[in-house]
């Protein structure tokens, strides 16, 4: 499969010329990532990884379009009607061709006085995961793993990685640092994948893999 970050927190999907979109929020400005899909995976419901209005204009352009999601996003989104999809942890289904199982309940501890919302990650073809805001652990070979959180520290990230010890691992979720702070995120980047024997690099805007 191809694999295409776009804006912050979301990734593109593509194989055998069908594709899937994860988390195309707010911080998501390129049009480019909602165009000719059949699927959106939505991790939870803050602004920069879900966008209503820009879903609802992909559900006008593509009639067949489907909404995979956890309950809180969902509930934001009963006009649309069956083309939404709860799904929870444990839960398997297949979009566009790719076979996706789903992974956790929560997203991250974040502030003391706010419970956390739902958040569900996701496994694709066995191969890549997108935890969304939470530090699931999961075994697949490629790790989309956050860069930088208002929930998370430098420490939480490196005890991530090396406790998930992925061969690959793509750091996505940076869009509220300046170019200081991704050349701090770089360095640890770099260092861990040293130290992992692995490649462990930031995927910035447009950056593409192939898996």
């Amino acid at each position: 499969m191809d694999l295409v970050k776009f804006g912050h927190a979301c990734v593109r999907l593509e194989k055998q010329g069908r594709a899937i979109v994860v988390d195309p929020g707010a911080m998501t400005p390129e049009p480019a990532a909602l165009l000719d899909i059949e699927a959106v995976l939505i991790t939870h419901e803050h602004f920069d990884h879900f966008d209503p209005v820009r879903l609802r204009e992909a559900v006008g352009r593509h009639p067949d379009l489907r909404i995979y999601t956890c309950p809180g996003v969902a509930r934001q989104l009963t006009d649309l009607g069956d083309r939404v999809v709860v799904v929870g942890n444990g839960d398997a289904f297949e979009a566009a061709g790719f076979r996706i199982e789903v992974v956790g309940e929560k997203h991250h501890y974040s502030h003391p006085d706010v419970p956390p919302v739902d958040n569900v990650g996701f496994v694709v073809d066995g191969e890549v995961f997108h935890p969304g805001d939470a530090l699931t652990l999961v075994e697949v070979p490629t790790l989309l793993v956050p860069g930088q959180a208002p929930w998370m520290t430098v420490p939480d990230l490196i005890g991530y990685l090396r406790r998930m010890a992925p061969r690959r691992a793509y750091a996505i979720h940076d869009g509220l640092i300046n170019e200081w702070g991704i050349k701090v995120l770089e360095g640890v980047l770099e260092a861990e994948a040293a130290r992992l024997n692995a490649e462990i690099r930031r995927l910035p805007p447009g950056g593409h893999v192939q898996l």
